[in-house]
């Protein structure tokens, strides 16, 4: 679509950037959330000391899942597996490595009843927590608006209609995250 104004434009992208923003965080989060099952991202973001620099994990060898409640990593150099295994127990990722000498396997317990409706309740405050993000951006959209009306640079009419595209995206975005929500859900209730 064209826009008026750059500003107007500018706050438009300001705004679709904030929603982009937000959504990414929620699904980082989610990605990192225990589930029951094995999940790559669990590891990925750990830092080994690899001869004096801090290597991510997935930087030194192979994270594969050979069963859904198991990982598998394989470092291409053997000598560094007591390092990457005193940095994972140091993430406190709920999971102690079992290294045997060649691999280290990460072997996730089943998930207590207890367990999955409290990581529920954290899928759903996560999502809250989106949007009220996302709401606050369009707060500052309209805000931007706003000035623009009160500046008399654009119609009322365009600002009116301006106004009604962004809180089409806001919907929009909101059943985005309730979506992504309602998935992890049902990802954590699942046995």
């Amino acid at each position: 679509m064209t826009y008026a104004t750059p500003q107007i434009e500018e706050i438009f992208m300001n705004f679709e950037l904030n929603c982009e923003k937000a959504i990414d965080y929620m699904k980082g989060e989610y990605n990192l959330m225990r589930a029951g099952r094995a999940n790559p991202k669990l590891v990925e973001g750990i830092r080994v000391d690899y001869y004096g620099a801090m290597t991510p994990i997935n930087q030194m060898g192979n994270i594969s899942i050979p069963e859904p409640r198991c990982l598998l990593i394989t470092l291409w150099d053997k000598s560094a597996l007591k390092d990457v295994e005193k940095a994972i127990l140091a993430a406190n990722i709920g999971v102690t490595p079992q290294n045997d000498g060649t691999v280290i396997r990460l072997t996730f317990p089943v998930l207590t009843e207890e367990r999955r409706k409290e990581l529920v309740k954290q899928v759903k405050k996560l999502a809250e927590d989106t949007k009220v993000v996302l709401r606050n951006a369009r707060r500052e959209a309209m805000d931007g608006l706003k000035k623009e009306k009160n500046a008399k640079t654009v119609s009322e009419d365009l600002i009116a209609d301006y106004e009604a595209e962004i809180d089409k995206a806001l919907s929009k975005q909101i059943e985005s995250v309730d979506k992504l929500a309602k998935d992890k859900e049902a990802d954590v209730m699942s046995v």
